[in-house]
């Protein structure tokens, strides 16, 4: 009786272990939101030097046609789509947040003209969210602080 009841212990035990979440293949890894010069009068050099970085962690290309980032606010000007575009293995993919013209390694948000409010990224505390083409939340990165001008995620 006493091994049945260690046997079935041992069975409990090792059903209610939490199973090991997979890390998302897509991940942020860095916000930088204090951009040398702000608050200005919303320069392009000034808003492309504030920005957020993705990185495939993946052995897979993924295609992030679809993709979103975005902040705390959920404006709707505040969301950023991926249109066609592929992350291949190990890369990382830099989004700035005004204009300039795409690459393998660069995008822009492309927002421009609406002095500080062209701005992305509060200078003291936000959230960015990254959604998958589906809508579901695959990664967040927060930060609280003036001190710094960004946050490794």
């Amino acid at each position: 009786m006493t091994r049945v009841l260690a046997v079935a212990l041992l069975g409990v035990a090792v059903l209610s272990q939490p199973a090991q979440a997979k890390a998302p293949a897509v991940q942020i890894t860095k916000i930088f939101y204090d951009s040398p010069g702000s608050p200005d009068n919303g320069a392009n050099s000034s808003v492309n030097g504030e920005w957020i970085q993705l990185r495939n962690f993946s052995k897979k290309a993924v295609s992030l046609k679809g993709w979103t980032v975005r902040d705390e606010s959920r404006r709707a000007d505040h969301v950023y789509t991926f249109a066609a575009f592929t992350l291949r293995p190990g890369k990382t993919v830099t989004l700035r947040t005004g204009k300039g013209k795409d690459t393998a390694t660069t995008r822009y948000w492309q927002r421009g003209g609406q002095g500080t409010f062209t701005y992305i990224w509060n200078q003291t505390s936000d959230t960015g969210y990254l959604h998958n083409a589906s809508g579901k939340l695959v990664y967040s990165c927060s930060y609280d602080s003036s001190r710094d001008d960004y946050v490794i995620c």
